[in-house]
């Protein structure tokens, strides 16, 4: 493989091993090499490889080639499980937003049978529950969905309009849709892949509502896998990105099934109807806590991805003169360029350090809840909440600031920017739309703030208001870390102290507190993403430090990227720390010139950092982001696929061209 001089050269230049850093952001050696050995099982299949890329085919066919590389995959899987390669986990491996948008370049139709189905079997069944469906869903009988999401409501769960009433005549459920807006709307594999799903619904029993429940409901025979009776079910139609997922619509007309197949482990309805309430509602949402804690590990695979490519074509591409007496540039030494990316790249480690945090932290609290000890659910609940919010639109507009960086080529497809675009801003509306989230976690911080004041004590994550509860003084400013971090805890109480006063000024004349809420919904959410952001500075510097086993050569440089990833939030956010912290004015400028300093030092190893993450081409998909930055072969070779340039002359000319140009003489 001839690679790119300039990019040989940078990796000449590095100070530090990449390969020292891969096996950090896998967690060990170990781990390395089986997920190595796990790519090069599935992508070395040319079954699971298009010869054709898909933005030349029709829906119909992404759809239908989607659903033949899954079920490949899935035989795949199985194969290493009886090869005792593959627990459980491998399906988050494969499946997962890494090895599995490689694979399925514009979505999965199974993924939501993995990552939502079974998860909510687990969570909300009982032990006969889980027994029954999940033998059945592993002998492959059962593929299903989770139809919670309706035309009508979305984030705002307790206004769904579907309807399951109890019948103790038959003991059944009686399942509805009374209106139009009540269809079940979005759900992945919905449209005609999934046979059965998890529906959730108003649950009606001895004539009161119940709130919702979820319910396991079958869609289509299992032979023939056409639609059951009552039963209205198709596809929504093509969207900005993950057309292969096959979202779908289901309405439902006197559908009735057993009691059984409500899922029973934390509410229950007996044969006669009664009802047998939760001894905790918040029990029914862990299938979403779930799935935020995922969705954060999966939101820095996009981003690694789209840094790699960004970072890679940089260095490559010459564009320009900073000196008129001397060659084109690489864009790379450009410091607005660098400005554009390496705040990006710093940010993938403090995702990723973060969402490392909270899956342990959700593995706790899930073990302790299965020992009836709920106390910490709230503050996992808040902290995914806010974490799933912040990340997805910060990469969102990450991506797409790294797609404009690229240029025009940025703008192929190729590229694999649109692509990873498209797959990182769905994140920002499914499994909770982020301002919805995000006043989630206010509600919590309010909470807590009021549990502050009245000196009562809090969770760690929140441990940080008692200080400015006790009114304790700030110390004067200095350019540490350490101080950043304190200001960042300072403004985000602050924030969560003038919302909360602010709504109860508002309800001390005589507003209602819903009303207040609302009046008040600004403030809340930006006080939620404020401390958002001080956890998320505060576990990547932490994390840095409690890492022992590394060279002081990678540790330099995880700590820049840390000092950087700190100090560009705080002056995109400068006039909150400016308000609320003892900065000044001039510190302002003394910081932006650090922030210079640090791209610069980061600029000598940007290439290092980024072959660290060890995305192999065959994940990376993009022609501007190769290993071997041979970057205008791959363009060219990519472009020549094109339907349009298998003939010197298309059809159109005969047909429409020639006798327009004639008609012209």
């Amino acid at each position: 493989m001839i690679v790119n001089k300039d990019l040989q050269y940078e990796r000449s230049r590095c100070t530090f091993t990449p390969i020292e850093l891969t096996y950090l952001w896998d967690g060990s050696p170990q781990n390395t090499q089986e997920r190595r050995e796990r790519e090069q099982f599935f992508l070395s299949d040319p079954e699971l490889k298009d010869k054709i890329p898909i933005k030349y085919k029709s829906h119909k066919e992404v759809y239908e080639n989607a659903v033949r590389k899954a079920c490949k995959t899935i035989e795949k899987i199985r194969e290493l499980q009886q090869l005792g390669k593959g627990g459980i986990n491998v399906f988050t491996h494969v499946l997962g937003a890494s090895l599995g948008s490689a694979i399925f370049e514009d979505g999965n139709p199974l993924v939501v049978h993995y990552a939502m189905f079974l998860p909510s079997i687990m969570g909300q069944g009982t032990i006969k529950q889980q027994a029954y469906w999940l033998s059945r869903s592993w002998s492959g009988n059962i593929i299903g969905t989770y139809a919670q999401t309706e035309l009508g409501h979305g984030t705002f769960i307790r206004g769904l309009e579907t309807t399951a009433t109890y019948d103790p005549q038959t003991k059944e459920f009686v399942l509805n849709s009374p209106t139009l807006s009540s269809y079940k709307w979005w759900p992945g594999g919905l449209g005609h892949t999934a046979n059965y799903a998890v529906v959730v619904a108003q649950l009606y029993t001895q004539g009161e509502c119940r709130g919702v429940h979820p319910f396991i409901v079958q869609l289509r025979d299992e032979d023939t896998h056409e639609p059951l009776p009552g039963i209205k079910i198709g596809e929504i139609g093509t969207k900005l990105g993950m057309n292969g997922v096959n979202n779908g619509f289901l309405g439902f007309k006197n559908v009735r099934i057993p009691r059984q197949n409500m899922l029973m482990k934390n509410s229950q309805v007996l044969e006669d109807g009664t009802y047998v309430k939760a001894r905790n509602d918040k029990l029914t949402y862990g299938t979403m806590v779930f799935v935020r804690v995922v969705l954060v590990h999966d939101i820095v695979s996009y981003l690694s991805k789209a840094v790699t490519i960004t970072t890679r074509y940089s260095v490559v591409r010459r564009q320009g003169q900073i000196n008129s007496e001397k060659p084109e540039v690489q864009i790379i030494d450009y410091v607005t360029q660098q400005y554009k990316i390496f705040p990006h790249l710093a940010a993938c480690f403090a995702f990723k350090m973060t969402a490392n945090c909270i899956w342990d932290m959700y593995n706790t609290i899930t073990a302790e809840l299965d020992q009836g000890n709920m106390e910490k659910l709230p503050e996992l609940h808040a902290l995914s909440c806010c974490l799933k919010a912040v990340a997805s639109a910060d990469v969102a507009a990450a991506v797409e600031q790294l797609r404009l960086a690229c240029g025009g080529h940025g703008y192929m497809d190729s590229s694999n920017l649109p692509a990873t675009y498209g797959l990182v801003t769905a994140i920002c509306t499914y499994e909770g739309e982020n301002t919805v989230l995000l006043l989630q976690t206010a509600r919590y911080l309010v909470k807590a703030w009021k549990q502050a004041v009245s000196g009562q004590s809090l969770p760690d994550t929140v441990q940080y208001l008692t200080i400015l509860a006790k009114g304790k003084k700030q110390r004067p400013w200095e350019n540490s870390l350490d101080c950043i971090i304190e200001a960042f805890h300072t403004v985000a109480a602050e924030t969560i102290r003038s919302a909360t006063d602010n709504m109860e000024r508002r309800i001390r004349n005589s507003v209602t507190p819903e009303d207040a809420w609302n009046q008040t919904s600004i403030e809340l959410a930006y006080c939620a993403e404020a401390h958002c952001r001080a956890f998320l500075v505060k576990h990547f510097a932490e994390s840095v430090r409690q890492i022992t086993s590394i060279s002081p050569e990678l540790r330099q440089v995880l700590s820049q990227l840390c000092e950087l990833y700190a100090i560009y939030w705080l002056l995109q956010k400068r006039g909150d720390f400016l308000q609320f912290c003892s900065l000044k004015g001039e510190d302002v400028g003394k910081l932006r010139l650090r922030l210079e300093d640090l791209l610069l030092l980061i600029r000598q190893n940007a290439v290092g950092i980024v072959d660290g993450f060890d995305i192999s081409d065959d994940i990376l998909c993009s022609t501007l982001g190769a290993y071997d930055g041979n970057v205008y072969e791959r363009l060219f070779a990519e472009a020549m696929k094109s339907p349009l340039n298998q003939q010197s002359v298309n059809i159109s000319f005969e047909k429409y061209l020639k006798p327009f140009l004639k008609s012209n003489l």
